[in-house]
């Protein structure tokens, strides 16, 4: 299932379980821009049962193809908390690249942390 919302420019997709059907979270790309032809990648796997079985990675290659070559964009980023080493690991093997560090840019379990800020170019993909 996808959506989109042309004020918010905005698009999301369900994940479904290929054994059950049923929900289990839900991925796409925000804060769309024709003019810069970029967007920003988000996930949430709420169901943990489904954690640690590729899915995160297989999904952020979906979307982000589709944000290439569906929508005509150059560029994806998104951010992900420094701590959450087995989503970066996911968006490495999902192409994509280590761009910096957003220092103390969150705020987690009374504390601030950092996120770090990765990308990936059209032409690399």
């Amino acid at each position: 299932m996808a959506g989109i919302n042309k004020c918010s420019k905005t698009i999301t997709f369900g994940i479904c379980s290929i054994e059950t059907g049923q929900l289990v979270g839900y991925a796409g790309i925000t804060s769309i821009s024709t003019l810069n032809r970029s967007g920003e990648f988000f996930i949430l796997i709420g169901a943990k049962n489904h954690w640690g079985k590729g899915i995160g990675t297989e999904v952020t290659k979906l979307i982000t193809e589709y944000g290439f070559k569906t929508l005509g964009l150059h560029r994806v980023e998104l951010t992900v908390y420094a701590s959450n080493r087995s989503a970066i690991r996911a968006y490495q093997k999902a192409g994509y690249k280590h761009e910096g560090v957003k220092r103390e840019s969150g705020f987690r379990n009374g504390e601030f942390v950092d996120k770090i800020q990765m990308g990936v170019l059209s032409h690399e993909w």
